[in-house]
This record gives structure tokens, sequence and C-alpha cells, in this order.
């Protein structure tokens, strides 16, 4: 079991740093000022950090995603598990969820940006409305998958609801909700960079429109790349607290299957028991 984590791991690692050293070879002779080679775009992005406000800007951005994820990681892991509980209220609910879910809520951003204006506080009811679905769906699916011998065996005994949700329904919607929130990083970090784009005096989105508009390309890609690193990282962040939390879900053994020779066993039983049969009234 150890060494399919290790290499998965491995993989994780190498297969960025390949991927970085084959961009550099092919964009190291580039002459285009709209692809730039990648040793001027990291020079700029470090530069950037270390003088410029990339990092401020990063860390405005940042500040928006996390409570962003922290609203929809509570709201709609609550709310799932509600659903996900209740039959009634999971098939009415259903359709409508649906509905929201494949709204495209980036079109949101000029209108809540009109609303309510250009501050912080709209741009994380942005994030934590479109990070929300896969979250609250994942979190529905993952009840729904706790076996219902679970449930019955839990109400039988009358267990208390609030240790039934902390017991049985939380850590058996756990994995789906991490599965979940490893997507909406993802969706998160494009409606933060649509909504700094929007409207905004700061953030990584922002530096990246002003970057454009005065036709800095090197530093409009160091934003893109800056970006692309950020949600990278996270991620991995995530496979790391799922690898913590679940390891008795990781490591749980697969159902055995009777194997068709045992099968085969089974059937030529009775056969060998009939042929038995058939002989003792000629040994009397």
């Amino acid at each position: 079991m150890r060494s399919p984590s290790m290499r998965h791991w491995g993989q994780l690692v190498v297969l960025p740093v390949v991927l970085v050293v084959v961009v550099w070879v092919i964009t190291a002779d580039s002459g285009s000022i709209y692809f730039p080679p990648l040793s001027e775009v990291l020079g700029a992005l470090g530069s950037g950090v270390v003088e410029g406000s990339l990092l401020s800007d990063l860390g405005y951005s940042m500040r928006n995603l996390i409570l962003g994820l922290a609203l929809a990681s509570l709201g709609g892991g609550l709310l799932g598990m509600v659903i996900g509980i209740h039959a009634h209220t999971r098939e009415v609910l259903m359709p409508l969820l649906a509905f929201l879910r494949a709204m495209p809520h980036a079109a949101f951003v000029p209108a809540v940006i009109l609303t309510l204006g250009i501050g912080a506080a709209p741009k994380i009811l942005l994030i934590a409305f479109s990070t929300c679905w896969p979250v609250l769906l994942n979190t529905i699916n993952g009840v729904r998958g706790i076996h219902p011998a679970v449930m019955e065996t839990a109400a039988v005994y009358r267990i208390p609801w609030h240790l039934q949700l902390l017991k049985v329904v939380m850590p058996g919607a756990l994995p789906q909700f991490l599965a979940g929130l490893r997507i909406s990083v993802s969706v998160g970090l494009v409606i933060v960079v649509i909504s700094e784009l929007y409207g905004s005096a700061e953030g990584i989105g922002y530096f990246i429109l002003r970057s454009s508009q005065n036709f800095a390309v090197v530093d409009t890609w160091a934003g893109t790349v800056l970006i692309g690193i950020v949600g990278y990282l996270l991620s991995l962040l995530l496979l790391l607290v799922e690898h913590a939390l679940l390891g008795w879900y990781e490591q749980r053994a697969p159902r055995s299957r009777p194997s068709r020779a045992g099968s085969g066993l089974l059937r030529q039983g009775p056969r060998l028991g009939s042929r038995h049969e058939r002989r003792q009234p000629g040994a009397a």
C-alpha cells in the first residue's frame, strides 16, 4: 500500500518540474512579444513578489478566496447533510439545485459588483455562492452513499441525533465532501480573477488587468503563472489533508467475492453427494 502512494506523490512533484523544463526549452529562443521566454516570466514574477505589489495583491485575493471557501464549506456541508438525510426534501430540492448549479456563475459578477460595490464583501459572497455547489452536491451524494443498515442500526439503538451526525453521517460524507472542496478551489480561483477584473483596486486579477493595459506582457504572464502555481499548491494541500483524514478510507480492503473455482466446488458438491447416495443401496 505504501509504494503506490509514494509513486503517486512522486508523480505530483516530478511532472510539473518536467513541464516547466519543457516550456523553458521551447520558449528559450522566442522572439514574440506576446509569448516571452519562460525565464523572463519567472524573473518578472520574482521581482514582482520581492520588490513590486504582486505579493500584496496575492494576499488580498487569497484572503477573499479563503473566506469564500470557508462560507461555502460550512453552508454547503451542513445543508448537504440535511438534504441527504431527508429523502423527501432531497426529491423536492434536487431539480432546483441542479438548475442553480448549471447556471454560469461568472455572469453574476457584473450585476453583483454594480449592486453591492467593488469592496471585498461582494467578492467574498460571489466566491461563496459559486463554490458552494460542488461541496453541497457531493455532500448529498456522500450521505446517500451511507448504507441504510447503518442508519437503521443507529435509529434502533436510539443514538441521539447529534451523535448520529458526528459519528455516522459526517464520516460517511467526508470523502465526497473533500472531493467537492477540491473542485471548489479551482472554481473559486476563476471567480477571484473575474471579480477583480470587473471592479477592484487591488488583487491578482487587478494586477493582470493593469499589466495588460500598460502593455507589460511579461508581467501579465507572470500574474497568470502565479495563479496556476497557487492553484496547484492549494490542490496539493487538500490532497495532504485528504490523505491525513481519510487513511481509513484509502486503506479499506475490498470486499471479497467468491471465485469461480469456489462456486464450481459448491456446484460439484451435490453431484458427488448424489453419486454416493446411489452407491449406498448397492453396497447394502
